[in-house]
């Protein structure tokens, strides 16, 4: 299954995320904006960071889990690895701890100024696989550059 995928956008940068799990969905968001910010670029997991989160809706959640990334970049200079682990419950709340490195240590292609509700959306669709029933996320972002 593909991790995401970029889409057409004129001035911005939009993406769709996907996951069996809603965590899966936001980890690959996160590395969606990961990408965007610095493209393939490899960066050591160096350093760890957690976030943790409580909004009203998904949505919201997301919005605010992609924010709080950009702010690390910008206040602490932290630059995303990976998501070693992800917990989203019942009530909206988040808990993350991600990886990363010193942002200086690296090249940007693409500075990110904020993540936008336009065109946000999360999904979830039964998808048939072998006669097998399961479930899978889509995210849709859209990031101002």
């Amino acid at each position: 299954m593909k991790k995401f995928k970029f889409l057409e956008h004129t001035a911005d940068v939009k993406f769709q995320a996907f996951g069996r799990e809603i965590e899966e969905a936001f980890e690959n968001s996160a590395l969606a904006l990961k990408q965007t910010i610095c493209d393939n670029v490899k960066v050591i997991a160096s350093k760890k960071k957690t976030i943790n989160l409580k909004q009203k809706d998904l949505e919201s959640l997301l919005y605010n889990f992609l924010e709080e990334i950009l702010y690390l970049l910008d206040a602490e200079n932290f630059l995303i690895a990976e998501i070693s682990k992800i917990k989203i419950d019942d009530k909206f709340n988040l808990r993350a701890t991600i990886l990363g490195d010193d942002a200086s240590e690296y090249e940007f292609t693409n500075p990110v100024k904020a993540v936008t509700y336009n065109d946000m959306s999360i999904t979830k669709e039964k998808i048939s696989d072998y006669g097998r029933h399961k479930e899978l996320w889509t995210i849709q972002v859209v990031l101002d550059v």
